[in-house]
């Protein structure tokens, strides 16, 4: 005959385990659930740093507002482009390095022939 009591341990075991399960397989659904946003947001941000990446490398310098002046933005540089200047500023880089140390925008208009007061 079995003992009464240890059939009580053994049931009452029996339903903590089943009760753990429960908790380890909702646990392991959440688990499931987040590891599949995480793959949707990586998804995500792979392909628009890839459009991203498209946009800039397509993206030709375009004019803009200084001073009230018309002048040609320059892009953004990344390793391994190469950028062909706008006559203009290869002539403002040719006038500072023909200076012989730091230059003031007056002396580059003054090189160049621009006047540059405010």
């Amino acid at each position: 005959m079995l003992d009464p009591e240890l059939l009580e341990r053994i049931t009452a075991r029996r339903a903590d385990l089943d009760e753990f399960e429960e908790r380890l397989a909702k646990q392991l659904a959440e688990v499931r659930a987040e590891r599949d946003e995480v793959a949707v947001a990586e998804w995500l941000l792979e392909r628009m740093s890839e459009q991203l990446a498209d946009e800039r490398a397509s993206a030709a310098p375009a004019p803009g507002q200084v001073g009230g002046r018309t002048v040609m933005l320059i892009p953004h540089r990344t390793s391994g482009a190469e950028i062909t200047l706008p006559p203009d500023y290869q002539r403002i880089l040719a006038a500072v390095r023909r200076a012989a140390g730091p230059v003031m925008a007056r002396q580059v208009g003054d090189a160049l022939g621009i006047d540059v007061s405010v």
